[in-house]
């Protein structure tokens, strides 16, 4: 852990955090004042909403980031400092945080932001009459009693004893705290305008206020063009340098490169025959991310409520051949669930190296298991649909599953429901799917991030998967391990074991890597290793 935060939180004595300013490389007076400091930058899909509460896709997370900011904020990379928050006081059994919010922070409708709107969001996350599954949240004190109704929100280790001051006691020591509040789940709301607003908080650029480095306009809900402008109000608006971003809505790789050689767009992402075009281009980036391709089943139902027919499905397909012939971006093949490269111990072990792959692709034994499927079943026939959003590489994506499982599963009939990003989500949420395609990425840098996603009431566990005995071990690598990093880990690693190795729940097939194309003329853009994809409080234009 290179963060000095984090060295900070680990030691065992009460210690105060001070960070202010930025750790951008540049200043203001830096900045020429000749060019013109806007951008254009394509988002993968549609934005299903601006309420942090509710968001389960990426081009959502990563407008929430940019127009709301929390206690802290990225500062490069993985790095993290303080945002809204000036000090933090760290009580010496790392289970207490008390915050002291900068003076003169505004949300964008004029309201001072106070410590009473953190515990309105945090109490919103696990309020059980409210939608937020993510499990994340439960590192806060008396959260899963809570959700479960076994305490009242007024309970939750979340307090405002001023409206400077906030203090969070937590369940478990959290190391990656930090990191954790960076995330776009954990983005403060202004209570008064969701009590304003009810239901249609969040569903455009009239419901809702905000408090980050930039405001978004033009977004009226399926929009697919909006603008995000500086915010002058923020806490540190001397120090970003963007005017105005416009950002569209680019499903198409080759529309996106089309566009940026039309120099009508300043960044869009690569896939497939299009890096080996643009390779070793000055424009032409490439960094392996966080970021999972996975499939899930519902398991509330047959057929794929039976675990032969899910193991059947994820070892007939062959994850090298996809990443090599259909993604073609850099991105691996990945067996777990859990990525490489991104849960390193102090020993310098991986994760996925001690955990091991799970499900290979195994055309004998995915038929084994798809014989032992149909017997149980009672069926030699059997069709499922896969539903995806609707964009090209996720198109191209379910056509190769389609072709892998019918040929390699004979009896298998695979059916494609392709609809809108939003839509796909409102389907998992209602249970209305066999299976599903999508991508996610985590919100902080541990991999119990990943791990508690099979958690029954885990964030993404839209297909209901349940075990009692995986939910026991995430819940003592929470909290009876939590100050026990090897038992801890090998509590996870047999937790997805069980979920994905045995089980067959869910599973990653690849890890992405972001290729991109960035018009030179621009500085400090960030993409990020996880979570939000992008950072542009930090990016600027220089002269051509």
């Amino acid at each position: 852990m290179k963060n000095k935060l984090f060295k900070l939180i680990t030691i065992s004595l009460a210690v105060t955090v001070i960070l202010v300013g930025n750790l951008s490389t540049v200043s203001a007076q830096e900045i020429d004042p000749n060019v013109e400091q806007k951008l254009s930058i394509m988002s993968i899909g549609e934005l299903a909403t601006l309420d942090s509460m509710l968001y389960n896709d990426t081009p959502s997370s990563d407008m929430i980031g940019q127009i709301f900011e929390g206690l802290y904020r990225v500062s490069t990379g993985s790095e993290v400092e303080l945002g809204q928050a000036e000090k933090v006081d760290i009580s010496e059994d790392g289970l207490t945080y008390t915050f002291t919010l900068r003076d003169g922070l505004v949300w964008s409708n004029g309201d001072p932001v106070t410590a009473e709107d953190y515990v309105f969001t945090y109490q919103r996350l696990v309020d059980p009459n409210n939608a937020n599954t993510s499990s994340s949240v439960e590192v806060f004190k008396n959260a899963s009693k809570v959700r479960n109704s076994e305490a009242e929100l007024s309970e939750l280790g979340v307090t405002a004893p001023d409206e400077k001051t906030l203090v969070i006691e937590l369940e478990y020591p959290a190391p990656y705290l930090p990191k954790l509040l960076t995330g776009s789940r954990f983005m403060p709301v202004n209570q008064k305008v969701v009590e304003e607003k009810g239901q249609s908080y969040g569903t455009s650029t009239d419901a809702i206020a905000m408090n980050g480095p930039f405001l978004i306009e033009g977004w009226e809900g399926t929009s697919l063009e909006w603008k995000l402008v500086k915010n002058p109000n923020y806490w540190d608006a001397e120090n970003v340098f963007l005017d105005e971003v416009q950002v569209s809505v680019v499903k198409e790789t080759g529309t996106g490169a089309d566009l940026f050689d039309a120099g009508e767009l300043d960044y869009t992402i690569l896939n497939d025959q299009f890096v080996g075009q643009y390779t070793g281009a000055e424009f032409f980036h490439q960094i392996p991310k966080a970021t999972i391709g996975h499939l899930q089943f519902n398991a509330t139902k047959e057929p794929t409520n039976n675990i032969a027919l899910r193991r059947a499905i994820l070892q007939a397909i062959d994850k090298d051949t996809y990443t090599q012939s259909v993604i073609q971006d850099g991105s691996t093949s990945l067996n777990g669930f859990v990525p490489s490269g991104f849960d390193i111990n102090d020993d310098g072990v991986d994760y996925r190296e001690e955990a091991g792959e799970l499900l290979t692709y195994n055309v004998e034994a995915a038929q084994k298991n798809w014989e032992t499927a149909k017997e149980e079943l009672g069926k030699d026939q059997i069709e499922l649909q896969l539903l995806i959003s609707d964009s090209d590489l996720a198109s191209r994506t379910a056509e190769y599953i389609q072709a892998q499982l019918m040929q390699n599963l004979p009896g298998l009939t695979i059916t494609i429901r392709s609809v809108p990003l939003q839509n796909r989500l409102e389907l998992q949420r209602s249970l209305d799917f066999d299976f599903f395609y999508g991508t996610w990425a985590p919100d902080y840098q541990d991999a119990i991030n990943f791990v508690e996603q099979m958690e029954s009431d885990g964030g993404i566990n839209f297909g209901q998967y349940s075990n009692e005995k995986v939910d026991q071990l995430i819940d003592q690598a929470r909290n009876e391990f939590a100050n026990d990093p090897h038992k801890r880990r090998q509590a996870l690693i047999e937790a997805e074991k069980i979920a994905v190795g045995e089980e067959a729940s869910q599973s990653s097939f690849y890890q992405a890597s972001t290729t991109y194309l960035l018009d030179n003329t621009v500085e400090g853009f960030e993409v990020l290793p996880f979570g939000r994809t992008i950072n542009l409080r930090t990016t600027y234009r220089t002269a051509e």
